[in-house]
């Protein structure tokens, strides 16, 4: 296959991936990877065909051009790499590194561009610099998908690998035909077609990567979206479930206490029926901030529905649980939402119970709830502690007392 076939298979097989990605993203938010590869496809589809249609296009014109839009799409690629291992904005870096590689393109392309001779002499150098500007920007990809070797997808290397051999590749050979043409493994005329073949191979290899790793991305999402409240960021009900489920059963084992505190806003529906459900979201998530800030690290808070939260506190007796569920509705209790059109200050009524030996999930939702049942009766904004297992076997719900040591 000759150089000018391959030229116009890669523009070919650019163009009808970007055509693809495309449609893949049509009426749905696709991953950013998809979103900087797609451009990547765009621009190194129409710098190959601009070089396909040489015939047509003036030379001194289309080769800058075609250039230009080559090592913008290699750009591109490297940061949609980036992008999949969560640091977008080496997007920004990556165009203003693009930004300075076409300025030196274009200050070497003006000093040797205007003499035959003196452009013919540079060739091989300008070849040099090209190859670097696009190895430069494959191994900041390959960077990308070496990050976390150890634990990385076994697609991820490979694709870290592939993507190192195909920029530093043509850059060998570029300089081997700069200093000693004699040292090439293939022949001058051949030169260019091998160049080419690598990179379709390239093209081939890593669209197939990127959409499995588009794919991938997506699939991570839905499954998150599965446990995770999508308003709030912080555990649904299913996921609070799943993480309340181990502590049920270390329960069972004489040890240190954990507690379980359910959290509702009181009058949260007058929120939403007065000034609509985007201000209610807002103070949804201004009130989970406000609680995480009280809560530790191994604490957990999840949403089970509506304006009703749990909080798991590990190592946390009651009367301990007591104290912290009086500070977050202190807390509460200060904090004015600044909403668009008012300032709105809510109250919070909770109910909290510790994790008993013979408790499942319904048994210990149900004391939990009867004590949050008792502080709504009592007017809101109050704390309720369900007895501990020594007070009755009724377990009655009573008040919590500012009684306790701080936790650890």
């Amino acid at each position: 296959m000759d150089g000018q076939t391959l030229i116009a298979t890669l523009a070919l097989g650019n163009l009808a991936l970007y055509l693809a990605l495309l449609c893949h993203g049509t009426g749905r938010r696709r991953p950013s990877l998809l979103s900087a590869f797609t451009i990547a496809r765009l621009c190194q589809g129409m710098g190959w065909l601009i070089l396909a249609l040489h015939a047509f296009v003036p030379t001194t014109v289309g080769g800058p051009v075609a250039f230009m839009l080559l090592i913008g799409g290699a750009a591109m690629d490297a940061a949609g790499w980036w992008e999949t291992v969560g640091r977008p904005g080496a997007r920004v870096k990556l165009v203003r590194a693009f930004a300075l590689a076409i300025g030196a393109y274009i200050a070497v392309h003006v000093a040797f561009g205007r003499s035959p001779a003196a452009a013919a002499a540079a060739g091989p150098w300008v070849a040099v610099l090209l190859a670097a500007m696009a190895a430069g920007f494959g191994l900041a990809g390959s960077a990308a998908l070496a990050r976390g070797w150890v634990g990385a997808p076994l697609l991820r290397r490979v694709l870290a690998a592939i993507n190192a051999l195909l920029a530093l590749a043509p850059l060998a050979l570029a300089v081997l035909a700069a200093l000693q043409p004699a040292w090439l493994p293939v022949a001058p005329a051949q030169l260019l077609p091998a160049v080419l073949f690598l990179l379709l191979g390239g093209l081939v290899f890593n669209g197939a990567g990127g959409l499995l790793l588009g794919r991938n991305a997506l699939q991570a999402e839905l499954e998150r979206l599965e446990t995770v409240d999508a308003l709030t960021d912080v555990p649904n009900r299913r996921g609070f479930y799943q993480g309340l489920a181990p502590w049920l059963a270390l329960a069972r084992r004489p040890g240190q206490p954990t507690a379980l505190v359910i959290v509702n806003l009181d009058g949260f529906k007058r929120v939403n029926d007065h000034y609509g459900h985007a201000v209610g979201d807002v103070v949804l998530k201004t009130i989970v901030d406000a609680v995480r800030r009280q809560l530790r690290e191994a604490d957990m808070i999840g949403r089970l529905g509506g304006a009703e939260f749990a909080l798991l506190l590990p190592r946390t007796g009651l009367a301990e649980a007591a104290l912290v569920a009086e500070r977050i509705r202190a807390a509460v209790a200060a904090l004015p939402v600044k909403a668009e059109r008012a300032v709105i200050n809510l109250t919070t009524s909770m109910g909290v119970t510790t994790i008993r030996a013979e408790d499942s999930t319904v048994s210990l939702f149900k004391r939990a709830d009867e004590a949050l049942q008792a502080a709504k009766l009592r007017g809101r904004n109050q704390v309720v502690a369900a007895e501990p297992p020594a007070a009755g076997p009724d377990d009655e719900p009573v008040p919590a007392l500012a009684a306790g040591v701080a936790r650890d």
